[in-house]
Order: structure tokens, then sequence, then C-alpha cells
């Protein structure tokens, strides 16, 4: 999931200190409310603030660390890096995805373990976009 949208920099603050904007704030709650209704919970919080920037290949060694006993994963995380992560497990080329603030790539992929996955080990499930649920609303 990319972040929800997020307030103007201020002059002086930090990127990653943005508090989400209105909309952001409405629209993490109508993803929120989806996910809930299709039964994705998180079950533990992990921060790993080492991500913020990073690019796909970054979060794909990060996903290789987790235990094997994971088998859902929700990673929340700033663009391009989602999009890129997001590319490269379903082996598509940079730029395949154009994920809005606040929209959801669900994505499944089957290796023997996470230490197994690898690029295009991924298929692309499904795509939600915030704008979408707000038109069925």
């Amino acid at each position: 999931m990319r972040h929800a949208k997020a307030e103007l920099l201020a002059p002086g603050q930090r990127d990653y200190d943005r508090p989400l904007a209105s909309r952001g704030r409405q629209d993490a709650a109508r993803m929120g409310k989806a996910l809930r209704a299709m039964k994705i919970f998180p079950e533990e919080i992990r921060w790993d603030k080492s991500l913020y920037a990073a690019a796909g290949d970054a979060w794909l060694a990060a996903l290789r660390k987790l235990e094997a006993k994971i088998d859902v994963v929700a990673v929340v995380a700033h663009t391009p890096g989602i999009e890129d992560a997001a590319a490269l497990v379903v082996g598509a080329s940079t730029g395949f995805i154009d994920c809005p603030t606040a929209g959801i790539i669900a994505i499944e992929a089957d290796p023997p373990s996470w230490k197994g996955l690898e690029p295009g080990a991924g298929a692309l499930r499904w795509f939600l976009r915030p704008k979408l649920l707000e038109a069925l609303e």
C-alpha cells in the first residue's frame, strides 16, 4: 500500500514528518474499511526507516528476511519504492505499476520460503484505488 496523501512539505520539515492531508485521512479510512471487509488484518506492525526511500531490490531483500511462519505481509511505503518493489516481484518493468496515494497492490507468491522470493515469483492479484471505492459509495 502506498501511504495516503500527505500535506505539502513545510519549510524546514522532513518529508518523513509530513502529516496526512484531509483527503489522505479519508482515503486511509476508506481503504482500511475495504481491507476489513476482505478480512485482511495486520497482526504485528514493524517499522523500518531504512526502507523509507529505498529502491525495489531493498524491499525484496527485506522480505527475504521474514520468518517462514509469516504467510501474509502488508507493506505500507513511499513511492517510487513501493511501485518498483511490486513490479520487481511480479517480473514487470519499472513503471509498470502506477500506484496512487492510498492505493493497494495485492500480489500472490508461493516461494518455498521468504528466503526464496525472487524477481518474477509473484502474480498481481488485484489493485485497488481509493477513487474507485469512492465512486462505488
